[in-house]
């Protein structure tokens, strides 16, 4: 599976710089303008690596990277800053960053320092090898999904669109993320095409009488939320 980057920084040029530049090498990325909705991406979803600017609103670098050490989230974390000051790289590092780069950057030194980071992370940081959710279960690495005693057969698009629900079950997911997530920022395709999938992943989980999973939420996106 593709390593997922968290991009946290509040100048538009450098996370769509490191969006581009990350998906072309083949990561998936996500992205946030702020400390605070960067704190509320890893608290919802694993990160195999975060970048974290250090002087931004509402919450700077520094505090995002204590609360997620505190919190327990152990993802490596790469912080850039604008200072070359050497009292400033130590405060990043005592609030648990991984390392350090100052802006501007050369992009080949940071998607040297990114590989580098991403071969040092944990075998398995977190145990995806399988998910479940009520009677629903995934095997990720074989890429298998059992309804019970039923397995469904999922086309690759809708095996990572269910993938994605998985992994962040009862928690809303608008249109704009799951675009995001699955079909990429530069999607182009039929305006329809998430609807078309959900509708196409409800048939195959239902098909053997079980209760919808996959919810929707009107004016907000969707959920995997059993009906109540």
């Amino acid at each position: 599976m593709r390593s997922h980057i968290v991009v946290i920084d509040d100048d538009e040029k450098i996370t769509s710089l490191l969006r581009r530049s990350l998906a072309f090498e083949g990561y998936e990325v996500t992205t946030a303008p702020n400390g605070q909705e960067g704190l509320r991406i890893l608290q919802g979803r694993h990160a195999d690596l975060v970048i974290l600017d250090v002087m931004m609103p509402i919450l700077d670098g520094w505090e995002v990277c204590r609360r997620l050490r505190a919190a327990g989230i152990q993802s490596p974390v790469l912080m850039l800053t604008a200072k070359d000051d050497v009292q400033d790289r130590v405060k990043g590092l005592d609030m648990g960053a991984d390392d350090y780069l100052v802006k501007p950057f050369a992009l080949e030194e940071l998607m040297a320092r990114v590989r580098a980071l991403l071969r040092r992370k944990p075998e398995q940081a977190e145990d995806n090898h399988q998910l479940r959710y009520e009677d629903l279960l995934m095997d990720v690495d074989a890429r298998e999904v059992m309804r019970g005693e039923h397995r469904i057969e999922l086309t690759a698009k809708e095996f990572d669109l269910l993938h994605l629900f998985m992994q962040n079950p009862k928690r809303v997911l608008s249109r704009d993320q799951i675009m995001e997530r699955i079909w990429g920022y530069d999607y182009s395709g039929e305006s329809n095409v998430l609807e078309v999938y959900v509708a196409m992943l409800r048939q195959k989980l239902e098909e053997h009488g079980g209760n919808r999973l996959i919810l929707t939420v009107r004016g907000a996106g969707y959920v995997l939320k059993g009906e109540s």
